[in-house]
């Protein structure tokens, strides 16, 4: 594999909180040339250097882009940690919203709008790459920012609002509402906020609108077996959006995250289907 160059920056978003972000380079880029980008979304519980993620992102590098993963501000990891993968911010992730990682990503966008000299990339070759909940907020930020060229989401959410109405009247009653990560045993509390930027930003955080709105390039990937976000989600996206620019891969015999696992222990057939098709894609 080409050696690849990874640097790494805090990124302000526009409340001042770091964006802590991997912008990675082929070693042998031509520095006459500007590289197309990729830009990854992490999803729910999720982070930059979850497990097959810096796998995938240096693959993708090698092939002759210039790739950006980073966590959104309220993710829970913190800026202590050299991978920030532990969650050590629990209650800056109590407090994350839709809007909030929506915003973020509109941040990150215009650094690298406002910097594309200093990193020379190719600002009119911009591809967004989200996983599970970071896909929907991929599709979202691909329907209102012009800027974005191409998209993909792999095992992406097709609506927020996946909560029952019982749910959220406990939840409203409390003030929270508590989940538990099975990796690390924490106990994960997310405010009732969340809700309430459902309910207050309903029109800006409709993935199905936004997905019927699209005219770029779009592919959706998504595992039969994936019990997290079932694939009829990738259905219903596929359903909405325009056949002529949009393409459905339904990958058999696996899951929502393709079979890697955290910390990582090695990539799978279905993960490398997967970034084969994301090579093809977006070449």
């Amino acid at each position: 594999m080409t050696d690849i160059i990874k640097k790494t920056y805090k990124i302000k978003n526009r409340h001042g909180d770091n964006l802590n972000t991997d912008i990675r380079y082929p070693s042998n880029a031509d520095k006459d040339f500007k590289l197309p980008v990729v830009i990854l979304f992490h999803g729910f519980k999720g982070f930059k250097d979850w497990g097959c993620f810096p796998y995938m992102m240096e693959k993708i590098t090698a092939e002759g882009f210039c790739t950006v993963a980073f966590n959104f501000s309220y993710n829970g990891t913190g800026d202590d940690k050299k991978d920030h993968s532990d969650f050590t911010r629990l209650d800056l992730f109590a407090k994350n919203t839709f809007s909030r990682e929506l915003d973020d990503a509109g941040s990150l966008i215009d650094y690298l709008f406002e910097n594309a000299g200093e990193l020379n990339i190719d600002t009119d070759r911009i591809t967004l790459l989200g996983h599970s909940r970071g896909g929907g907020t991929a599709i979202l930020k691909a329907a209102e920012d012009k800027r974005i060229n191409r998209l993909i989401v792999l095992s992406s959410v097709c609506n927020f609002d996946r909560y029952s109405d019982v749910l959220k009247s406990k939840w409203k009653g409390t003030g929270y509402f508590e989940v538990l990560n099975s990796r690390t045993n924490q106990v994960m509390r997310m405010n009732y906020t969340l809700i309430e930027d459902l309910e207050k930003n309903k029109e800006r955080l409709n993935i199905q609108n936004a997905i019927s709105r699209l005219e770029i390039p779009t592919l959706i990937i998504h595992g039969t077996q994936d019990i997290t976000v079932d694939y009829s989600n990738a259905e219903d996206l596929f359903s909405r959006s325009n056949k002529e620019l949009t393409s459905l891969k339904l990958i058999d015999n696996t899951g929502h995250t393709f079979g890697a696992v955290h910390p990582y222990e090695g990539s799978s057939k279905a993960l490398e289907e997967v970034i084969s098709l994301i090579i093809n894609f977006i070449k």
